[in-house]
Protein backbone atom coordinates (compact mmCIF):
# COMPACT_ATOMS: atom_id res chain seq x y z
CA UNK A 1 0.00 0.00 0.00
CA UNK A 2 1.37 3.57 -0.56
CA UNK A 3 1.29 6.51 2.17
CA UNK A 4 -2.17 7.58 0.90
CA UNK A 5 -3.76 4.27 1.62
CA UNK A 6 -1.67 3.16 5.11
CA UNK A 7 -3.35 6.69 5.81
CA UNK A 8 -6.57 6.07 5.71
CA UNK A 9 -6.25 2.34 6.94
CA UNK A 10 -5.31 4.49 10.15
CA UNK A 11 -7.84 6.54 10.51
CA UNK A 12 -10.55 3.39 9.65
CA UNK A 13 -8.56 1.88 12.28
CA UNK A 14 -8.86 4.79 14.99
CA UNK A 15 -12.51 5.29 14.17
CA UNK A 16 -12.95 1.43 14.95
CA UNK A 17 -11.51 1.63 18.18
CA UNK A 18 -13.21 4.81 19.04
CA UNK A 19 -16.86 2.72 18.15
CA UNK A 20 -16.18 0.66 21.64
CA UNK A 21 -17.87 -2.13 19.62
CA UNK A 22 -14.72 -4.09 19.63
CA UNK A 23 -13.12 -7.33 21.70
CA UNK A 24 -10.60 -6.53 23.83
CA UNK A 25 -8.89 -8.88 21.57
CA UNK A 26 -9.74 -6.93 18.36
CA UNK A 27 -8.77 -3.81 19.68
CA UNK A 28 -5.17 -5.04 20.47
CA UNK A 29 -4.97 -6.49 16.87
CA UNK A 30 -5.95 -3.43 15.29
CA UNK A 31 -3.94 -1.12 17.51
CA UNK A 32 -0.97 -3.07 16.72
CA UNK A 33 -1.90 -2.86 12.68
CA UNK A 34 -2.21 1.02 13.53
CA UNK A 35 1.62 1.08 15.52
CA UNK A 36 2.98 -1.03 12.07
CA UNK A 37 1.05 1.37 9.82
CA UNK A 38 1.85 4.53 11.63
CA UNK A 39 6.15 3.34 11.65
CA UNK A 40 5.19 2.47 7.76
CA UNK A 41 3.92 5.80 7.01
CA UNK A 42 6.65 7.42 9.37
CA UNK A 43 9.80 5.98 7.23
CA UNK A 44 7.97 6.59 3.84
CA UNK A 45 7.71 10.24 5.13
CA UNK A 46 11.28 10.34 6.31
CA UNK A 47 12.37 9.12 2.83
CA UNK A 48 10.42 11.91 0.68
CA UNK A 49 11.75 14.46 3.06
CA UNK A 50 15.53 13.34 2.64
CA UNK A 51 14.91 13.44 -1.34
CA UNK A 52 12.82 16.86 -0.79
CA UNK A 53 16.44 17.82 0.47
CA UNK A 54 18.73 16.28 -1.83
CA UNK A 55 16.42 18.20 -4.67
CA UNK A 56 16.57 21.10 -2.76
CA UNK A 57 20.46 21.24 -2.09
CA UNK A 58 21.54 20.39 -5.79
CA UNK A 59 19.01 22.93 -7.06
CA UNK A 60 20.87 25.28 -4.31
CA UNK A 61 24.25 24.64 -5.88
CA UNK A 62 22.93 24.83 -9.49
CA UNK A 63 21.61 28.82 -8.82
CA UNK A 64 25.10 29.57 -6.95
CA UNK A 65 27.49 28.15 -9.02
Amino acid sequence: MNLEENMKRLETIAQELDSGEKSLEECLKLYEEGVKLAKTCLNSLEKTKGKITEIKESTEEDING
